[in-house]
């Protein structure tokens, strides 16, 4: 197959991309409009691969988008291109909004209109794959508050209640896809998926925040109490499971993709703490503490600060589908995932400096009320 990847350069759809060029036969077309947080060294691991080719092209711009499409001549669309960070939304709704429902909309016109015009062979084996997110359905009651909360979990049938802009947009979006597949026979999926963590990520999300934070003795920020829950899955799972979807999903369907490791932030921050205490000791590093005496545990840098507006306390994600339908579960504990995370971040932290160089300098964001 040739898939057509939006958003090849980012966090996850980077992954996605080292996956099927490592793992498979198929060719990858990566169009991507490189934003602060989309990073072509991402994919230094196979961009001189013969099956691998880059378009920088904006998902908004329907004529190079259609020409992308003629150019390629792709079998698959995976729509990963989305403005992504929920404070950054908080600040900046406008972004969100064009990439995330402007750019989904000019993307689904230019495909179904490539797709009409296949060929009867190639015409019913087209896929247009549109990777969402959990935080579409808005949140789940939090043990503190419901005796029964660890029961309730988000299916492919949850209603939809987003909370931010950022999945506001979100939401936005995959109604459009399921739009085009109801009205248009567009042959869609779509799957929505718990928070990643992983190698690559944008330090503006918490685990590389954290880890780059402690790192330089800086002030671990967080957010309220920290008790909010989240469902980690490792990046390179969720790769598998998306390509997965590509092979063998049905059309029309919905897959929620979720790691089974529900943590609290301020676990999941004292986790790194701890890795970092055993593998970057600080003493070894000359860190200094807030009084100026020598830094000894990385967790004593920890500082609650106020919560983001609009907070979700719960996200927990029920994948039964996707394990019984098409044999995906996740290969990583939360604990080897996040073990590799940190030696990751710690083997390569002339990556995170250059992809700092920009506007972001890890400062805090949506804190607007």
């Amino acid at each position: 197959m040739k898939l057509l990847v939006t958003g090849g350069a980012g966090f996850i759809g980077s992954a996605v991309i080292r996956h099927i060029i490592q793992h498979s036969q198929d060719a990858v077309v990566n169009v991507d409009k490189l934003t602060y947080a989309g990073n072509l060294e991402s994919l230094t691991a196979i961009s001189d691969s013969s099956r691998y080719r880059f378009e920088h092209v904006d998902i908004c711009d329907r004529v190079a988008l259609d020409k992308v499409f003629a150019d390629h001549q792709p079998d698959v669309v995976m729509h990963l291109a989305a403005e992504s960070h929920v404070d950054r939304s908080i600040d900046g709704p406008a972004d969100f909004i064009q990439t995330n429902i402007v750019g989904t909309y000019q993307l689904l016109e230019a495909a179904r209109a490539y797709w009409l015009n296949l060929d009867q062979q190639r015409k019913p084996c087209f896929r247009f794959h549109h990777i969402s997110t959990d935080e579409v359905y808005g949140d789940l009651p939090h043990p503190s508050d419901c005796a029964l909360a660890a029961e309730q979990l988000f299916t492919e049938q949850t209603p939809y209640a987003p909370s931010s802009p950022y999945s506001a947009s979100k939401a936005s979006s995959d109604h459009l896809v399921r739009a085009w597949q109801r009205t248009y026979g567009l042959p869609t999926i779509i799957t929505n998926c718990s928070n990643n963590y992983g190698p690559y990520h944008f330090p503006e999300k918490l685990i590389p925040l954290v880890i780059l934070n402690a790192l330089e003795g800086k002030p671990l920020p967080i957010y309220g109490t920290g008790d909010q829950i989240r469902d980690w899955l490792y990046v390179e799972d969720h790769a598998r499971a998306l390509y997965t979807v590509i092979r063998q999903g049905r059309v029309g369907a919905t897959y929620n993709i979720g790691g089974h490791n529900e943590k609290q932030n301020i676990e999941v921050v004292r986790s790194i703490c701890a890795l970092l205490d055993e593998l970057a000791p600080a003493s070894d590093r000359h860190l200094t503490a807030a009084d100026g005496s020598p830094l000894t545990h990385y967790a004593s840098l920890l500082t609650h600060v106020a919560d983001r507006p609009g907070h979700d306390r719960r996200y927990a994600i029920d994948a039964s589908k996707i394990q019984q339908e098409l044999n995906w579960v996740p290969t990583e504990t939360f604990e080897s995932g996040l073990r590799k995370t940190v030696q990751w971040y710690l083997e390569n932290l002339a990556w995170c400096q250059r992809v700092q160089d920009g506007s972001y300098q890890r400062q805090r964001l949506g804190a607007q009320q």
